[in-house]
């Protein structure tokens, strides 16, 4: 799964700030996240897609915006430092939230297997894959259209992308889902990157399940 580096870093710096699942303002979470006036439009764009997608949670106290991390925003953070793909940006990082890093990894350390275990057939993956679809659906108001990079990353490392590839199209082949070619909303290249491409009919980017 690839990941942005940003949105790790940002997720890293909420749950350090606000201890875990604190409540954090908005001018103190970009301020540790970036100090370099150049990435702070990157780190504005990576708060609101992790606010779009659940991971971070907003509320408002005096008229002031309050973030805080969710299960799903945890989640994503500990399989992003897990990662070989993370890096810190810039020349030099505090080794505080270095340290602070290595322990979330340390806690969380075969969590992620233990909670769910790895998709070993067809069969199994058609019930996980429609599950995630329908909650996807409809916990984003999707409108029956979820875009594959979204299931991709729910199902996570459960299955292996080439392996959720060819089930993917097997459950197309099944008449259970139809792949859509309409390109993601923001052409984000992660984002494509999550989609499926095929020999024979190119991207496909959303799924939606034929009843």
């Amino acid at each position: 799964m690839s990941i942005n580096n940003t949105e790790i870093r940002l997720l890293l710096n909420l749950w350090d700030l606000g201890e875990g699942q604190g409540i954090v303002n908005m001018g103190k979470l970009l301020r540790s996240a970036s100090k370099e006036k150049d990435k702070a439009t990157a780190y504005k764009n990576a708060l609101q897609s992790l606010i779009e997608r659940g991971e971070i949670t907003v509320s408002k106290q005096k008229r002031t915006e309050k973030y805080s991390l969710s299960d799903a925003g945890l989640q994503n953070l500990v399989e992003g430092l897990r990662s070989p793909d993370f890096q810190f940006e810039g020349a030099s990082v505090g080794s505080r939230l270095a340290t602070k890093a290595l322990q979330l990894v340390l806690q969380n350390q075969g969590q992620s297997d233990e909670s769910a275990p790895k998709i070993s057939s067809y069969d199994e993956f058609k019930v996980v894959a429609l599950e995630t679809y329908d909650q996807l659906n409809r916990d984003y108001n999707f409108d029956n259209l979820v875009p594959i990079y979204r299931i991709r990353r729910a199902i996570g490392e459960r299955v292996t992308r080439s392996q959720f590839n060819e089930w993917m199209l097997e459950l197309q082949s099944n008449d259970v889902l139809q792949l859509q070619t309409t390109g993601v909303e923001d052409n984000a290249p992660d984002k494509l990157e999550d989609s499926i491409m095929t020999k024979v009919s190119g991207l496909r980017c959303y799924a939606k399940k034929i009843l």
